[in-house]
């Protein structure tokens, strides 16, 4: 790999601790502190993301990168760092936080002139680790490989993964949560992203009245990342808020198609860009509910439940929107875009049913359509995925019961199955409504509903084979989605 075009521009710009002391302390007034990786005697690849590395211009794997991909004996064209940042965590101020387990390469430029940030997770402690030793286990690294390319490959904006490997250690983690504790396999991941910017690095500097190193940062932000924002002045920062809204609304609305909970949407969880950032207590859905929620300390009140992830964007943008105060200076106009944020974004996800329904555009009416069928998908207890598969199959003259019972998690029985066919005799009324062909429409819904999700039963088998010395299964469930959106392991 080219490891040698690896550059730190955000070193050079920004203030920093460049102490190296890798000791868990506060660090006021600096946006990062330079920290080595712990090292790892014993590593080994599990899986290399070739494509990747050519796309993003680190070239092809050699057997001598292995130490740079969990970070050992570095050249010295390249200085890691781990950022501070601050957040709201369930609704709370949780004052400065930071990359506790992630450390920063740098950033690499690729033929095209694309940036993008390279990133370990995994190589030991930072600043910021909280008293944790900022190791990663293999349980949470291959669900994040597997799942940031997943949803890459499904078109949901996202970081991406590039590697994956042992680390050789093994890691105490309490892995229920009960107070039992158990040795598990340590893993790192290298992970990319054009920018891995959060709302929780301005709130930071924002928090602490930096205001100089706060329009700084906007600026740099702006000009490396939003090129399409070229007002000036108080114009500029007005525009980069409407930009982060949008770019936010429209990865809601990308999770909703694919049926993606995040599981922990804190501020410092969201990115600026609009990526799936943070792969921590994630789920797929399986059945259709509007309140699930894979994170078990999001219980019971399911702040960040699958139903409620437009909702609680917003709330994250307002936290944002009182960040850049400083540079805005404009209450209505914040006031206002947040307020508008709703309408975007519930006509966004409207239009976005429209296309997994075959629909050619939104009518006056689909509002109702759409309440209606999440009522009948929550009562009926259908499979998200499967629902729609099934509903791309559909006929004149199916057999409903038949077409339908095999997605579904309970029986049924007459009575669902007459609310069944209430619903599809309106779905046929409305489709009919359509001014394209049947064969327009079905491509529609083709290109908006996945054929395969990563289910977490899959996870669970992909990891157990690994810590068995297989990777048989870790194999197939990453090329099913680089083949198309119509494998279907679900």
């Amino acid at each position: 790999m080219n490891i040698k075009e690896i550059k730190q521009p955000f070193i050079k710009k920004f203030p920093g601790d460049f102490s190296g002391n890798p000791m868990q302390r506060a660090t006021p007034k600096v946006l990062f502190s330079t920290v080595s990786p712990a090292g790892f005697d014993n590593p080994e690849l599990i899986i290399f993301n070739e494509k990747l590395s050519e796309e993003i211009g680190l070239g092809k794997f050699e057997e001598n990168d292995l130490d740079f991909l969990v970070g050992n004996n570095l050249p010295p064209n390249i200085q890691p760092y781990a950022t501070a940042y601050a957040g709201h965590q369930f609704g709370n101020w949780a004052g400065q936080l930071g990359d506790g387990r992630a450390i920063l390469a740098g950033e690499i430029i690729s033929d095209s002139g694309k940036k993008n940030e390279i990133q370990w997770k995994g190589p030991g402690a930072t600043p910021y680790s909280r008293h944790a030793d900022g190791r990663a286990v293999l349980r949470s690294s291959v669900r994040e490989y597997l799942m940031s390319e997943a949803m890459y490959h499904l078109g949901v904006p996202t970081t991406r993964a590039l590697s994956l490997c042992f680390t050789g250690e093994d890691v105490i983690r309490d892995m229920m949560y009960n107070g039992n504790p158990q040795k598990e396999k340590g893993a790192i991941i290298i992970r990319t992203a054009e920018s891995f910017l959060r709302f929780g690095h301005y709130e930071l500097i924002s928090a602490q009245a930096e205001y100089k190193t706060l329009q700084d940062l906007v600026d740099f932000t702006i000009l490396n990342y939003f090129p399409e924002i070229t007002s000036s002045d108080s114009e500029k920062y007005k525009d980069f808020f409407k930009s982060i809204c949008t770019r936010t609304a429209d990865l809601m609305t990308e999770w909703f198609r694919v049926g993606f909970v995040h599981g922990v949407m804190n501020t410092d969880n969201m990115s600026v860009l609009g990526l799936t950032i943070d792969y921590g207590p994630y789920s797929m859905m399986d059945e259709y509910d509007l309140n699930f929620t894979p994170n078990t300390t999001d219980l019971p009140g399911r702040r960040y439940a699958f139903g409620k992830q437009g909702q609680i964007s917003q709330w994250n943008l307002w936290q944002l929107a009182n960040a850049l105060h400083p540079l805005i200076k404009d209450e209505k106009f914040l006031e206002n875009t947040l307020n508008n944020y709703g309408n975007y974004f519930w006509e966004a996800h409207d239009k976005m049913l429209c296309r997994k329904f075959g629909f050619d555009q939104l009518l006056d009416g689909d509002e109702e359509f759409f309440s209606n069928w999440q009522g009948l998908m929550q009562e009926l207890e259908f499979d998200h995925t499967l629902f729609f598969n099934q509903l791309e199959k559909l006929k004149e003259g199916d057999d409903l019961k038949e077409l339908f019972e095999n997605v579904s998690y309970t029986f049924l029985n007459d009575d669902l199955l007459n609310k069944l066919k209430h619903f599809i005799q309106k779905y046929k009324e409305r489709i009919s409504k359509n001014k394209i062909t049947k064969e327009a429409s079905l491509n529609l819904m083709q290109k908006a509903n996945p054929k395969f999700i990563l289910r977490n039963y899959l996870l669970y088998q992909c990891i157990e084979e690994i810590n068995e010395g297989k990777k048989d299964l870790l194999k197939k469930i990453n090329t099913c989605p680089r083949k198309s959106l119509s494998g279907n392991l679900s």
